[in-house]
């Protein structure tokens, strides 16, 4: 109900605002400071309460996923040995240990042992190398929080020097007529180049309290897997957008030859730095072909959508469309429009503010399991265990054509 509450004030308040400026418009005339003030102020509401939206959906669901979780066995195993490496994956994150009757036949006492870990090997491991269940989980849920995670084409590998793809730099001339006994014209133009993604390590250290990690009635795996996911999710999410391409995914909003170059950029034709018109959102559409245009999305910072949405065409039509429903996805000239908090948004000349592609140009490698190492003893004056995560990824735009960086304009 908090939801519906908070999507049906943030649809009231912009309406308000355009009120405000539908009258101003009618009656021939510029706002008046009382009523500029007055927009300012219902716009300053209107981001207010979609940061508080995205709060309390971000919250709403990581309390179902726990709940979820802890109501149902994760990935139940379908086979007797994957349910003891589930038991065994519980038992070692809340103790450290792993009872042996869990992993094979045995026949003596059941109590716990301690194991040293032994990479590669699953027995001298004492097998709590994180099963397969737990991989796909987690990888999910970091596609949920990240939006070109899910929009992106995805690889895995497992080579230490990453995946290379041939490309068709420079496609072939058009052919030409000629007439009957004429020989065929030799094309020059075409040439071809490579794209290479060589997966970069992340590492990330959560430390739980020993006494948590002990409670009765606590889904260990669903809340580490819940942090771990926020926290990877929002890496990814900044890095994809502004990773600088050294040891580190290449953003889209780096210009790159090996990504989107400086002639993808759009520069608004306002003159003033903090000044983005309908026109600008027209032509930046209209800057894609027509392929791309049928898959393409918008991408701001909040923001940057408070102001566009009291964007009107010529003929007196809102741009921007609100939702229906809560959940609904925003819309711009007809397009999905994404907000992320990682997309630059400071309104200073000659800096981007907003792109609009094809995202599934845009490719991500993973490389390696995600993988957890439990630290017993770093830790234990404050009584708290640390786990740490890592995994190995790396990104890029592939097809500069697809993508309309938004710059504003010069002082």
């Amino acid at each position: 109900m908090k939801l519906t509450e908070l999507h049906e004030k943030r649809n009231k308040l912009v309406a308000d605002g355009r009120a405000l400026l539908d009258k101003a418009e009618k009656e021939k005339r510029s706002l008046t400071a009382e009523e500029d003030a007055q927009y300012e102020t219902i716009m300053a509401d209107v981001r207010s309460t979609m940061k508080e939206y995205d709060r309390e959906a971000e919250q709403t669901e990581i309390e179902r996923r726990v709940a979820a979780a802890a109501a149902t066995t994760i990935n139940r195993p379908a086979t007797p040995e994957g349910e003891a490496r589930q038991i065994a994956l519980r038992n070692f994150f809340a103790y450290g240990q792993v009872d042996p009757a869990h992993l094979r036949s045995y026949d003596g006492p059941r109590g716990m042992e301690s194991r040293t870990f032994t990479a590669g090997n699953a027995i001298g491991a004492g097998y709590i190398t994180t099963p397969q269940e737990f991989n796909a989980q987690l990888i999910a849920k970091v596609k949920d929080v990240v939006y070109i995670e899910a929009a992106a084409t995805s690889f895995n590998t497992n080579n230490a020097n990453g995946i290379g793809t041939p490309t068709l730099e420079t496609p072939p001339g058009r052919p030409v007529m000629i007439t009957e006994i004429k020989a065929a014209t030799e094309d020059t133009a075409m040439t071809f180049g490579k794209r290479e993604l060589l997966p970069h390590p992340a590492s990330q250290l959560i430390k739980i309290s020993d006494k948590l990690l002990r409670a009765d009635g606590l889904n260990i795996e669903a809340i580490v897997m819940e942090w771990t996911a926020y926290q990877y999710g929002i890496l990814k999410e900044y890095m994809y957008l502004v990773g600088t391409g050294n040891q580190q995914p290449l953003g889209v909003f780096v210009p790159s030859s090996n990504g989107i170059p400086t002639s993808r950029d759009y520069v608004c034709t306002a003159k003033l730095a903090n000044v983005i018109n309908s026109d600008d959102i027209i032509a930046a559409r209209y800057n894609e072909k027509a392929q791309y245009q049928k898959t393409a999305a918008w991408m701001f910072h909040r923001d940057l959508v408070s102001r566009i949405a009291r964007l009107k065409t010529g003929d007196g039509y809102y741009i921007f469309k609100t939702s229906d429903k809560p959940g609904g996805m925003d819309t711009l000239d007809g397009r999905p429009l994404w907000m992320s908090e990682y997309v630059p948004n400071t309104l200073t000349a000659s800096l981007y503010i907003g792109i609009f592609g094809d995202f599934s140009k845009y490719w991500v490698c993973n490389s390696l399991n995600w993988r957890v190492l439990r630290a017993n003893e770093l830790f234990r004056a404050t009584r708290e265990v640390g786990f740490f995560f890592d995994t190995e990824f790396d990104g890029q735009p592939v097809q500069p054509e697809a993508f309309t960086r938004i710059k504003l304009a010069a002082a």
